[in-house]
């Protein structure tokens, strides 16, 4: 039997917009909700937000997120890059970080 067994899809997603304003606590409710329905269950890690920080070149940017988990068998590549797109254009983010990986159960 194969132990890989999907992937883990890993959404980071900002919990302020680029002009400052919060993300609304009720966006990311409906985004769980949207994974749960689509994917039979999400893990958000958001007591206590990550902090990433990264160089432009010129300065150095920080961002505070929470991360989505999602458990998927097929990873639909197009279905996570409109996802991502979506989530730029609502969060006025240059970029959102979806990263997969496969997973191994033990």
């Amino acid at each position: 039997m194969d132990p890989v067994h999907g992937h883990c899809v890993e959404i980071f997603v900002p919990l302020f917009r680029s002009d400052g304003g919060p993300v609304e606590g009720r966006y990311l409710a409906e985004l769980e909700r949207e994974l749960t329905k689509g994917f039979g269950g999400v893990t958000a890690f958001t007591r206590v937000p990550a902090r990433g920080r990264w160089s432009d070149g010129e300065e150095v940017q920080t961002d505070e997120v929470v991360i989505l988990e999602v458990l998927v068998e097929a990873l639909d590549r197009a279905w996570w890059r409109r996802l991502r797109a979506r989530l730029e254009r609502d969060l006025d983010q240059e970029e959102v970080l979806i990263r997969a990986h496969p997973i191994e159960r033990l």
